[in-house]
């Protein structure tokens, strides 16, 4: 079934780069272009789009004001069509707080013509935002060969004293978390759920270099962990989370008794740089074995599973999101396939899960 798209953009020249790219497959199908939101939201109703793709500035009406009233008024998948700026940044990752699915970066005006190497992630993005569910479901999903065990989702009912980790726990351990579509909010849930005294915490999110120093910055005002986007030649300590900048992939090396951040800016995997599959198995190669916690959260596509599946088999345990809470159940699903996961939690129990198996550590 063809998907069908509404283009709004205040510029001609991408709404017009825009139509060539997602007219240029079978599946997919312009209904509609145009740069003004008044005329966007009679577009809607007599189009009946499947997917917008919505510039983060458009004229007449703050585009983030007209997302929020389309995802109050006429909920509907939304990709955001982002500039490579900082404001561009912080106004994304607010888009993708109101409800966005995903976004792709807008090229400068003066490389314009590269837009046509995003061609395929703009497709597959609109595929899989036609595809994604617009409000997780807290419910129960079983996997085969993994266990879904009933958690607490809230640090306070905990036991008293159980919260406080031993110091071997704090200092050995560490967290390893890999998402991708609808994983700024993932994240950010699992974060802001996690006491300041956890063991260190290493992270991949898919998104590009200009957007991850704002995404580790809004993460870090929002948790009790210290969140920064990983420079490399860190000592990873704990209470601190690490993010993988959107220019290199994020390994995890053993120097002596610590263990530090390394960044490399090698060939994509999966088609991303970073990759989830590269920080996964450099937790293997590093011999963590029993001593990390590996998480895989909502994303598309198929990053992550195979490293996942690795630690698993070296001694990790595993936790993937449910298929009813994601937004793509891509990621999730390609670890369950392979018999990753170790265990299955829908999103809003996954930092239960986590303090729960350090207990148990």
């Amino acid at each position: 079934m063809t998907i069908k798209v509404l283009i709004v953009d205040d510029s001609a020249l991408m709404r017009r780069l825009l139509t060539e790219i997602i007219d240029g497959t079978p599946d997919l199908e312009v209904v509609g272009a145009t740069p003004d939101p008044t005329s966007a939201l009679e577009m809607i109703k007599a189009m009946n789009p499947d997917v917008l793709t919505l510039d983060v500035e458009i004229p007449k009406m703050d585009g983030l004001a007209f997302l929020e009233w389309i995802m109050r008024f006429r909920p509907m998948p939304v990709v955001m069509i982002s500039s490579l700026t900082e404001r561009g940044s912080e106004v994304t990752l607010r888009a993708l707080e109101l409800g966005a699915v995903d976004f792709v970066s807008k090229p400068r005006v003066e490389n314009i013509s590269v837009m046509q190497n995003y061609a395929e992630d703009i497709r597959d993005k609109i595929r899989a935002a036609r595809a994604a569910r617009l409000g997780g479901r807290v419910a129960s999903t079983t996997v085969a060969g993994s266990v879904r065990r009933p958690v607490t989702s809230s640090l306070a009912e905990f036991p008293d004293g159980k919260t406080a980790l031993s110091p071997h726990v704090l200092n050995q351990k560490l967290i390893a978390i890999g998402a991708s579509t609808g994983g700024t909010e993932a994240i950010k849930a699992v974060l802001a759920a996690l006491p300041a005294e956890v063991p260190g915490i290493v992270m991949v999110q898919h998104m590009p270099e200009s957007f991850t120093p704002s995404f580790a910055k809004r993460l870090d005002m929002l948790s009790k962990i210290r969140v920064v986007e990983a420079q490399g030649g860190e000592r990873i300590q704990p209470g601190h989370a690490y993010l993988a900048p959107g220019h290199s992939h994020l390994l995890v090396r053993k120097n002596g008794t610590n263990f530090v951040t390394e960044l490399v800016k090698s060939e994509t995997v999966n088609r991303h740089r970073p990759s989830v599959d590269v920080l996964f198995r450099s937790l293997v190669t590093a011999g963590l074995r029993q001593n990390v916690i590996g998480v895989i959260l909502t994303g598309m596509g198929k990053d992550g599973a195979q490293g996942l599946l690795e630690m698993r088999q070296t001694g990790a345990w595993t936790i993937g999101q449910d298929q009813e809470s994601c937004v793509v159940y891509g990621m999730p699903r390609e670890a369950a396939q392979v018999g990753a996961l170790g265990e299955v939690a829908p999103l809003s129990e996954v930092a239960g899960c986590i303090m729960a198996r350090l207990h148990s550590m």
